[in-house]
């Protein structure tokens, strides 16, 4: 069904948002979040990749039921939303004009 895979993609996003958030968090680094703006620390980091987390996981479970037992297109959808918000973060960071700070 398209509506699972449109659940898939969206959670494949939300999944890759987390990572960049709990590697900043392990690392006790600060980045930019939602919750905190520019000065996000490591602990507010932890919280917005256990949010985006949790989407995704709570988008997965509506797309399974919404999909069926066959993983086939979903699983497409999913690593096509990972890559699409990869790619994304990567021209953002690489194109974007940002004001990082060294702290």
């Amino acid at each position: 069904m398209a509506s699972s895979r449109i659940l898939s993609f969206a959670a494949g996003a939300l999944v890759a948002n987390s990572a960049p958030h709990l590697a900043t968090a392990v690392t006790g680094r600060r980045h930019m979040t939602p919750l905190a703006g520019r000065r996000s620390g490591p602990a507010v980091n932890a919280v917005w990749a256990g949010l985006n987390l949790a989407g995704g996981a709570a988008l997965l479970q509506a797309s399974r039921r919404r999909g069926g037992r066959r993983w086939d297109d979903d699983l497409v959808a999913f690593e096509a939303g990972y890559l699409a918000f990869a790619l994304w973060m990567a021209a953002s960071e690489r194109f974007l004009p940002m004001n990082h700070d060294a702290h």
